[in-house]
């Protein structure tokens, strides 16, 4: 055993066994199980192949689409909010502006969100954007001079609602990845760029985007799937998986309804799947027109 685990050639699949071992049984074992699940109709432990039916049932169910395009308008907008306005804290942290107390203080506050129950959260922000006069933004609005508005009733107010709480919930988490990229870029390349007089501006765009760029990679990757992934922010928000219209219905939602409350495991599985193909697509899409996946020049 001494001689195995000190053999150069088999010690470093020996360290990474216990991760490949849970990616087998966490991920690849369910994986394949739903994609075999999804031509199959599962009821109460009896499972009969029905070839490609479950899909041509997605097909055409008019609700599905609803659950796809607010998932997918949902990932949009995060990916819109959750790296500019990260990115520029971030800058801001990073720059010789300011007290280090205060920055360091900024920062734990910024964190402090993350570390909140999502349950909790939404049980807030419900409260937030309740209908009654008493509400917090029917207060605001008051203030302003219009009538209470029914928050979570139309589609744009209750859209706007979930934003606030994913920004609220995960811009301190998007900041420190920033904040981390930028201290790990060089300080000569910002010392070279201010001897060629490059403003601070100049600096950000040519200097730091730059170098930046394998973070931002990254944060796009987990906030594609974050987005596409969300559900319980939305089933807290409107109090059930039941919004208006189906309007805070996510496509993991929908998975919920139909495999959970409807016990249609089956049906659920090929929604899972399509659910899996959309996201790999879009990631390696983006991941492919990043470079990601290009091997550096040889010199």
């Amino acid at each position: 055993m001494k001689k195995l685990l000190y053999n150069q050639r088999l010690a470093p699949y020996l360290f990474i066994l216990p991760f490949l071992v849970t990616l087998v049984v966490f991920w690849l074992v369910p994986v394949g199980r739903s994609v075999i699940m999804s031509f199959q109709e599962v009821l109460y432990g009896q499972a009969t192949f029905i070839g490609t039916e479950n899909y041509d049932r997605l097909w055409r169910d008019p609700v599905f689409w609803k659950a796809m395009f607010n998932s997918l308008r949902y990932m949009v907008l995060t990916l819109v909010l959750l790296i500019p306005i990260p990115m520029v804290l971030a800058a801001i942290i990073n720059s010789k502006i300011g007290s280090p107390r205060v920055k360091n203080f900024f920062k734990s506050s910024l964190f402090v969100p993350a570390l909140t129950s999502v349950v909790v959260a939404g049980i807030v922000f419900r409260l937030m954007f309740s209908e009654t006069e008493s509400g917090l933004m029917n207060q605001i609005a008051d203030f302003f001079g219009f009538g209470p508005v029914r928050w979570l009733r139309e589609d744009l107010t209750g859209l706007m609602a979930l934003l606030l709480l994913t920004v609220w919930r995960w811009t301190g988490v998007n900041t420190m990845y920033f904040l981390a990229g930028m201290q790990a870029i060089s300080s000569e390349y910002y010392e070279a760029a201010s001897i060629d007089g490059a403003s601070k501006v100049q600096q950000f765009f040519h200097v730091t985007l730059p170098n930046l760029k394998p973070t931002i990679v990254y944060v796009t990757t987990i906030s594609v799937y974050g987005g596409l992934a969300m559900f319980l922010e939305s089933f807290m928000l409107y109090a059930g998986n039941n919004s208006p219209n189906n309007q805070g219905l996510t496509i993991v939602g929908y998975l919920y309804r139909k495999g959970i409350q409807e016990n249609d495991l089956g049906f659920a599985s090929a929604v899972g799947v399509v659910l899996l193909i959309v996201v790999l697509a879009i990631n390696l899409t983006q991941l492919t027109a990043t470079g990601t996946f290009r091997k550096e020049a040889t010199r």
